[in-house]
């Protein structure tokens, strides 16, 4: 069996990923799949029925009120939950079965767990706000993960037709000359915002700051090693800046079909069905 080094593990990490992944979880992770890469023959998963039945137990201690039980638990989760890609892509062994079952456990885990959330503090204090925010964050997380394949799908789309209207045309058409457009001179604000995106992702981070890793982060995590006044302020402002954060990339995605989507007599009734 191949021996890895550090540097191999390095090199499966993604080229851009969450800040708190980058500073949180692959420092931890990277040395745990050497370690399963050389000692254990754990497959990706293996790894994957792991991290959720680490986040099952994370419910259930949230369940139980040991909130700092829970959140470990749930890290440990993630964790080994970025372990699996690691190793698929390290040995080579993915599958698209272990897409299909890293997603599921994904949103399995994040259900349960804001279930526990909810109930445990509902059980104690009987506040249906707890209720209410259990809820709020299933629906967000069920929301991001709905929105973003069908805006990929639009994007995909909206090209597939371009590229079909440009032969079309070409067919049809003699060659247009086309003059290259000159840049409009950058303002400072943007120089900035470029130079920031630069510094980025020389350090391996994505441009936006809130995704759904940060989301879970913060509201399994951050907010219950503060402690139980911390569970609603702290999901509420996280689940108001996924929201922030998604109603950003449709707006993109939006302006991007104005700007290149092309006429077509084509039915596009079954497109995204």
């Amino acid at each position: 069996m191949r021996t890895y080094s550090l540097d191999d593990v390095y090199a499966t990490r993604k080229r851009r990923d969450s800040w708190w992944t980058v500073y949180f979880v692959d420092p931890v992770a990277c040395r745990a799949a050497l370690l399963v890469a050389n000692h254990t023959r754990l497959t990706p998963n293996q790894l994957t029925v792991v991290s959720l039945v680490l986040g099952m137990v994370s419910a259930v201690c949230l369940a139980m009120d040991l909130l700092a039980a829970g959140a470990a638990m749930f890290y440990l989760s993630f964790m080994v939950d970025c372990l699996d890609g690691k190793i698929a892509r390290l040995k080579g062994t993915g599958t698209p079965f272990g897409l299909w079952l890293d997603y599921v456990g994904d949103r399995i885990r994040v259900v349960c767990c804001a279930t526990g959330l909810a109930y445990g503090q509902y059980a104690i204090t009987g506040d249906v706000r707890y209720i209410v925010m259990g809820a709020a964050v299933a629906v967000v997380d069920l929301f991001r993960y709905v929105n973003a394949p069908q805006m990929k799908r639009v994007r995909e789309t909206v090209k597939a037709e371009r590229e079909a209207d440009g032969e079309a045309r070409a067919e049809e058409d003699e060659p247009e000359v086309r003059i290259p457009r000159q840049r409009p001179p950058t303002n400072r604000s943007r120089r900035l915002v470029r130079r920031i995106n630069k510094a980025m992702a020389r350090r391996r981070i994505r441009a936006h700051l809130i995704s759904g890793i940060e989301f879970h982060a913060a509201v399994f995590v951050v907010a219950p090693l503060v402690g139980t006044v911390a569970l609603i302020p702290v999901s509420a402002v996280a689940s108001v800046s996924l929201l922030v954060n998604e109603g950003f990339l449709v707006h993109r995605m939006w302006l991007f079909t104005r700007k290149y989507s092309v006429p077509s007599t084509r039915s596009r009734e079954h497109v995204l069905v």
